[in-house]
């Protein structure tokens, strides 16, 4: 008799921060997570990342979550990562960390003066804390990366990325000088402890995967399956985001737009297949009919909105 290994039930999330109104773009992205949820009998966290306070907007919660609801989309658990420090403090004490008191400025200098200074596409952190640092300074703690190269492949698109971890990443900050833990620790942690077993997030996230698998994998965690789609672009092609003037979902919602309306622009918005032809205005239950009829969806280029 053959023994097969259990399945693991699907777990998603959606981890918005919440620094102010969420923009289409961040719309579009819970859509999708939460369509690959349910589609899949999943449940389905609400993570409110919200580790950097200075820049959380008290009021933001309570939109995001109006804005949740507007659309149809709900959610089984909902945390706060403010709420769960203790986790990211003791998970720092199991790596392999050290202070480092380098600024930016002394960084960019050591690596300008270096022959062997990289010019891929992020600055690689040089080590000058490595054998030590300034004591008088208030001090971050920087990962030291073990020397292996990590690959990951998009449960979506079927893309495969590999990165050397000491030329590629660099050691990378966990804790910030301040004692604000940093992003990576934080969503490796979280997404271990709440059992995520599917992430679906922005493509600008996908260069960040490497380091996250890195850090669940000396942490004995287990690997979600990673899903990264095409980011919502405005009428001139650039990123929608806050910053660019992305028009707010909540702003949306108080002026009387209907939201089956908005669903089909998010939809649409990616310009393939299972949603390249939907009707001007849908319901959550019918994309995800559509998203069920065709759960090995793989996205294109997003279109641009007018």
């Amino acid at each position: 008799m053959v023994m097969t290994a259990p399945v693991r039930p699907v777990v998603g999330r959606f981890a918005p921060s919440p620094t102010g109104a969420m923009h289409l773009g961040n719309a579009r992205t819970a859509l999708l997570a939460w369509l690959h949820t349910r589609v899949h009998g999943g449940r389905h966290i609400l993570r409110f990342e919200d580790l950097d306070t200075g820049r959380v907007r008290d009021w933001a919660y309570d939109a995001t979550r109006r804005d949740l609801e507007w659309l149809g989309l709900d959610w089984d658990e909902e945390t706060r990562q403010s709420q769960r420090l203790p986790l990211y403090a003791a998970a720092l004490d199991r790596l392999d960390t050290y202070p480092c008191t380098c600024t930016r400025r002394e960084i960019a200098a050591a690596m300008q003066d270096s022959a062997g200074a990289p010019h891929g596409e992020e600055a690689v952190y040089p080590g000058l804390c490595r054998d030590g640092c300034d004591a008088d300074r208030p001090a971050a703690r920087r990962w030291r990366v073990p020397d292996r190269t990590v690959c990951i492949t998009d449960d979506l698109t079927g893309a495969t990325l590999c990165q050397s971890l000491p030329s590629d990443v660099g050691d990378f900050v966990l804790q910030r000088n301040d004692g604000v833990f940093a992003y990576h620790l934080a969503v490796v942690v979280d997404d271990a402890d709440m059992g995520v077993t599917d992430i679906l997030r922005g493509a600008d996230l996908w260069t960040a995967t490497p380091r996250q698998v890195a850090l669940q994998e000396a942490l004995g965690f287990p690997r979600p399956r990673y899903r990264h789609v095409p980011l919502m672009t405005g009428f001139r092609g650039e990123r929608l985001a806050k910053r660019d003037g992305a028009p707010p979902l909540m702003a949306l919602r108080k002026a009387g737009e209907e939201p089956g309306r908005v669903l089909s622009e998010l939809a649409g918005s990616l310009g393939a297949s299972p949603f390249d032809a939907v009707p001007d205005e849908v319901t959550t239950a019918e994309l995800l009919s559509l998203w069920q009829a065709s759960v090995h969806f793989h996205p294109v280029k997003s279109r641009s909105q007018t």
